[in-house]
């Protein structure tokens, strides 16, 4: 099993570049389902999360090649299965976005139900419900979700929660679907925006795009096109968080501040000096003393329950008490007793941590417990005076590209060993 070895104590100065969003690759992959026509999806990362979606459409029969730039390239003229097993879904909780295309394309699915990070309940009932009212027959036995459905009528749906897969799986099941489907409460995350402005480059018609409120007019099909990926908006926020931690300056190029306005007022609020241009972002933090700040996280456009644990870090290494509320899932706590273990000041109260900065943390060994939890170690590890090793880093690379190599190239003394 790799580990990451972080010696800490340096400050990271430089540029680095964004890779494409895994939150929002995983839902075009599934979007290519609905292409009659060829598709490439363009500015992908190159991550574990991809190449298992990629598996399970490719298990479907879709012909799917990356090419040396790791565009991904597909052609669904093959397709002659619709199941996605559990042997790659138990993985990865993406996985169940193949549902609504398959479903809404060819009248029938079968997928297991999801697996993934271990960070809380995510019920798959709001993508079921919302395949029910769009007149598919769901049931659930085996551990499969088994829809069937001769053509999928449109239907005005209220999502009880905000859900950005939900949201996802609706739509693209929505867009094939004859008449109009109204998705109210939908999720705002730029990741859905997306998706939905290359579904109506496909041909679909989504009005509503950016807002709560999606009104999808069916079509009868869609074509493959030609799309890239937008910048990965966490990823961003991670390598500027490395800056703030270790008091540095970093540049992240190929970004999207629009995406990021809630992130960039907390390192605002910490005190550092965040710029922005068209495509770039920069935080710098040199001669700066890092404050503690307050963080609740909501949806979009809310602070991301996923730059949650990365600012855990950074309040762990600042001066002030900060406290941290997370309402989105009611596990995404795990990395708290594994901060401590680097000498982190954190109380833990349910769904709230409150974290009083220390003057240093010292490295340890540590555990990485899902995706964001293995971002918040290595920032803490960055921070830390000594040395520190990060175990399960499998986590880290379902959503970072080469971090090991991204944060050597700003200054950092990490290292990818075996065992």
């Amino acid at each position: 099993m790799q580990k990451f070895i972080i010696e800490g104590g340096c400050a990271l100065d430089g540029e680095v570049t964004i890779s494409g969003a895994k939150n929002a690759v995983l839902p075009l992959q599934a979007a290519t389902l609905l292409a009659e026509t060829p598709m490439t999806i363009r500015n992908v990362p190159r991550l574990k999360d991809v190449q298992t979606l990629a598996a399970v459409i490719e298990g479907m029969g879709v012909k799917v090649s990356f090419d040396a730039e790791n565009n991904i390239h597909t052609d669904t003229s093959s397709i002659n299965r619709f199941s996605a097993p559990y042997e790659l879904v138990r993985t990865m909780r993406a996985s169940i976005l193949v549902l609504g295309p398959m479903v809404a394309r060819f009248g029938e699915a079968e997928v297991s139900l999801p697996g993934g990070c271990a960070i809380g309940t995510r019920p798959v009932n709001l993508h079921i419900a919302g395949l029910e009212a769009m007149g598919a027959t769901v049931v659930v036995e085996e551990g499969y979700i088994r829809a069937r459905a001769k053509r999928l009528k449109g239907a005005h749906i209220v999502m009880e929660m905000v859900s950005v897969t939900g949201t996802e799986n609706l739509l693209m099941a929505a867009v094939l679907a004859e008449g109009e489907t109204i998705i109210e409460n939908a999720a705002r995350e730029p990741e859905v925006t997306d998706l939905a402005n290359c579904l109506n480059l496909m041909g679909a018609k989504i009005r509503g795009i950016g807002t709560d409120k999606l009104i999808i007019e069916g079509v009868t099909s869609l074509q493959g096109i030609d799309y890239t990926v937008l910048p990965d908006r966490i990823e961003t926020g991670t390598f500027l968080a490395a800056a703030a931690i270790t008091g540095g300056r970093v540049r992240a190029i190929q970004a999207a501040p629009d995406t990021l306005d809630a992130v960039l007022h907390k390192f605002r609020e910490a005190g550092a000096l965040v710029q922005t241009g068209a495509d770039w972002i920069e935080v710098d933090m040199r001669g700066r003393v890092l404050k503690a700040v307050d963080i609740r996280t909501d949806p979009y456009p809310a602070f991301p329950t996923d730059m949650q644990a990365q600012f855990m870090a950074m309040n762990a290494c600042s001066q002030g008490i900060g406290v941290i509320v997370e309402t989105i899932f009611e596990n995404r706590m795990m990395h708290v007793a594994e901060l401590m273990r680097l000498g982190a000041n954190i109380r833990l109260e349910g769904n709230t941590a409150i974290v009083a900065g220390m003057p240093y943390l010292k490295g340890a060994p540590v555990m990485a417990t899902d995706l964001r939890a293995s971002a918040s170690l290595i920032l803490a590890a960055l921070a830390a005076q000594g040395k520190t090793t990060v175990d399960r880093i499998y986590h880290t690379d379902r959503g970072y590209e080469r971090i090991e190599q991204k944060l050597a190239g700003l200054g950092a003394n990490i290292q990818r060993v075996n065992g």
